[in-house]
């Protein structure tokens, strides 16, 4: 099948069971948008268009990728103790935003020799490519980093710190081995999106909406906007899912809940007919996100993203969902997390046997009787007064499934 230019559109699904495909027509497309539908179909074109400036674009875009070549190496030294997969074609995928200050990103911050990864997120695609769980970790999580290697070749020993340690001593397959430790989760795939990247990426969909309860000043971030409904443009968004200090309480939890937010924002708008049928806006979306990326090898092309997205076009943005793995204070410092068990395992195992994760949106507060969670939360001093309420824990349920606090990417800030 072409299109009026003769260029091949979408082939017959070949990823194998759960893919998601279902029929389009502009029946389906009127009743509700797909996810990640327009990567998807674009990148379909791009693989399999003919010649001319349509290859030209692919070369471009296929050459922008970076292979990390690296970690795969790695990660095969380790290929034993690494978990097993257990269900056929359920897809994990560690997703790194990468917070290096070298080259460009050195306005951000001091150490230009430093890596960090203040936001990484465990993407689960399930295996029928019905839903998609996305599951922050926090950066200040206490966890057993394993012995990695280091870029000069040196080892660390294992150790017991900070989760983002992981990334900066050993990079992305360190932090992956530390991942599988912490979940019993095989990773599949990765990919690290860089600063650069993500503000072009926003700036190439013309800005992302978001609605600020409070006007947002923090030179650290970069950032100033007054309160009410606000289009951010790419140097805004950085600087909106980076601060935390001079935002609500100046936690880490509410960062990781705008970063959670934005996203779901951002997948809107990447999916809007607007960004979807004009092609000098669509190309440029592409260019951003591809500019960005570093990946497994396997992802490494178009084709291998659009072997991975292509499943996904059939998930309704209500079940793509958001939320952040349950901890709360670490006992011995406020200004750490640990896992709240056995919530944190509930959910892992849930994702480890692709079970369904149901999340509801965060509950106001009010006043509750006193029990173990308040002396919990008592212990966490003023460092972290995010955890003045309840850890964050699967919610009760009459069923047993247990409930997680999150969002989707339908709810948005403004909706």
């Amino acid at each position: 099948m072409t299109d009026t230019a003769g260029v091949p559109l979408e082939p017959k699904a070949t990823y194998g069971p759960g893919t998601g495909a279902s029929p389009t027509g502009e029946g389906v497309v009127r009743r509700r948008h797909r996810w990640l539908r327009g990567v998807a179909f674009t990148t379909a074109v791009l693989v399999l268009g003919a010649g001319g400036a349509g290859w030209a674009a692919y070369q471009k875009l296929n050459g922008n990728i970076t292979k990390d070549t690296d970690a795969a190496a790695e990660l095969a030294r380790y290929d034993r103790e690494r978990p097993t997969p257990l269900v056929h074609d359920a897809q994990n995928i560690l997703l790194i935003g990468s917070d290096t200050r070298a080259g460009e990103n050195s306005r951000y911050g001091r150490d230009p020799g430093t890596q960090r990864s203040d936001t990484t997120i465990l993407l689960h695609l399930a295996a029928d490519r019905q839903s998609a769980t996305a599951v922050s970790i926090p950066r200040d999580l206490m966890v057993d980093v394993p012995g990695c290697r280091r870029p000069d070749g040196s080892r660390t020993r294992a150790q017991f710190a900070q989760f983002n340690s992981a990334f900066e001593v050993g990079g992305t397959a360190c932090t992956i081995r530390t991942v599988e430790k912490l979940t019993r989760i095989r990773v599949d795939h990765h990919m690290v999106v860089d600063f650069a990247g993500f503000k072009d990426m926003v700036d190439a969909v013309d800005g992302v909406e978001v609605c600020l309860k409070a006007p947002i000043d923090d030179a650290d971030a970069h950032v100033r906007l007054a309160p009410g409904p606000q289009t951010l443009d790419g140097e805004q968004a950085l600087g909106y899912v980076r601060a935390r200090k001079s935002l609500g309480n100046g936690s880490d939890t509410e960062r990781m809940d705008r970063q959670q937010e934005f996203l779901g924002a951002l997948v809107n708008k990447v999916q809007s007919n607007d960004v979807l049928l004009n092609p000098s806006k669509l190309y440029p979306v592409l260019d951003a996100a591809t500019s960005s990326l570093t990946t497994d090898p396997a992802l490494a092309s178009l084709r291998g993203l659009y072997e991975l997205v292509r499943g996904m076009r059939g998930i309704p943005t209500e079940r793509v969902q958001f939320l952040t793995v349950p901890r709360q204070s670490y006992t011995y410092d406020a200004n750490r997390d640990e896992l709240v068990e056995p919530a944190a395992e509930q959910l892992f195992t849930r994702l480890r046997t692709d079970s369904p994760v149901a999340v509801v949106p965060e509950r106001p507060e009010k006043p509750r009787e006193p029990g173990p969670s308040q002396e919990q939360a008592s212990r966490g001093g003023p460092g972290r007064a995010d955890r003045a309420g309840q850890p964050d824990a699967p919610s009760p349920t009459p069923s047993a499934a247990p409930t997680f606090r999150g969002n989707t990417a339908a709810e948005t800030a403004c909706g």
